[in-house]
């Protein structure tokens, strides 16, 4: 080591260090909890949509219509994508979040059709 090429490894254990890790890791409980919000606030979005979908699936029950629209879904993606793509997210991201949503939700359909849904 010379006078112009101070140790990384010394800088990097001093007061100024230490102070900015702990900085750091502020920051990052902050945004750890901004983002547990979301994920609440989405869990909640998630069930209230849920509640939505299983009225559909009673009523397609009731008058035997198909668990599945595809023509409906396919409609669906365009339109998520487009907002995926207007709010700065992977399309593909939130097709494969669509349509792992919709999977359960045709498989809940089904159960209502079919007279095993759950309570």
């Amino acid at each position: 080591m010379t006078a112009e090429t101070p140790d990384r490894d010394a800088a990097a254990t001093g007061p100024d260090a230490a102070r900015e890790r702990d900085a750091a890791i502020a920051e990052l409980l902050g945004i750890r909890s901004s983002i547990d919000n979301i994920d609440a606030a989405l869990i909640h979005l998630l069930a209230e949509r849920f509640k939505f979908t299983q009225q559909v699936g009673r009523l397609k029950a009731r008058h035997g219509l198909p668990p599945s629209d595809p023509d409906r879904e396919k409609r669906q993606i365009a339109r998520l994508r487009s907002l995926a793509e207007d709010a700065h997210l992977d399309p593909a991201f939130a097709e494969k979040w669509f349509n792992f949503v919709v999977a359960e939700v045709i498989r809940h359909h089904e159960e209502l059709a079919d007279g095993t849904d759950r309570p």
